[in-house]
């Protein structure tokens, strides 16, 4: 199956809806109306009438007490908008030179108004990427995405290679503040300290001049790290 570019529109709001549901159901299993609410940044009255929308269309279902999930239908419409906004972030990125903490906003705006035939167009530009630039992969044009084996940076273990892989796209200020240290997608480092009891992590950098640098355990924790395997440089 591939991405229809003849079927039935969403509205802005559903599309906004079955990505946050996505991304829940992928982080918790079930999406309740309370992480939807802080996910969207809306009223827990307003959460429920779209849940109900959502139901209503054949988007989702929703499991008394526990929360909402999407159907096939509305796995597929979602996948159609985290395909758009990745592109678009990656196409803003690589080819307007956009800074990494500015894109995700962006592409909210443009993706609803964005065709999917102009998408296409960025991602032949960009020679269709895999990954967006905070580390997400981005879905084929079949709906297929790809899953990844990544680890926190609060758990790789103390002397282990590894390089960021992901970060949250929502939070422009950590992004920044990972900039300032040097980490992006790709930068390679080697832990070689962890304080206990939540204390902070301190990495040391593979390439010269070879500087350490300490990480909040929060801040650690909330980044993904792909295991390097020894290698240096």
């Amino acid at each position: 199956m591939s991405f229809d570019l003849a079927e039935r529109a969403l509205s802005p709001a559903v599309e906004d809806y079955v990505k946050a549901v996505f991304e829940i159901e992928e982080q918790d299993g079930l999406a309740t109306n309370g992480a939807l609410a802080d996910a969207l940044a809306v009223s827990g009255p307003s959460v429920s009438g779209m849940v109900r929308r959502l139901v209503r269309e054949g988007l989702a279902v929703h499991e008394r007490y526990r929360g909402v999930r999407l159907t096939a239908a509305g796995r597929w419409a979602a996948l159609r908008v985290l395909r758009r906004h990745r592109i678009l972030e990656a196409y803003l990125a690589t080819k307007l030179g956009c800074d990494w903490d500015s894109v995700h906003e962006e592409a909210d705006r443009l993706e609803h108004a964005a065709s999917d035939q102009v998408v296409e167009r960025m991602a032949l530009a960009l020679g269709h990427p895999r990954f967006d630039p905070h580390g997400a992969p981005i879905p084929g044009s079949d709906g297929t995405i790809e899953r990844l084996t990544l680890v926190p940076l609060s758990e790789v273990a103390v002397g282990e290679m590894a390089e960021l892989a992901l970060v949250g796209d929502r939070d422009p200020g950590r992004l920044r503040f990972l900039a300032a240290m040097g980490l992006r997608m790709g930068t390679a480092f080697e832990v070689v300290g962890r304080q206990p009891f939540r204390g902070p992590v301190t990495i040391r950098f593979t390439t010269s001049p070879y500087r350490e640098q300490a990480i909040g355990y929060e801040l650690a924790s909330s980044v993904g790290c792909r295991i390097r395997g020894g290698e240096v440089g």
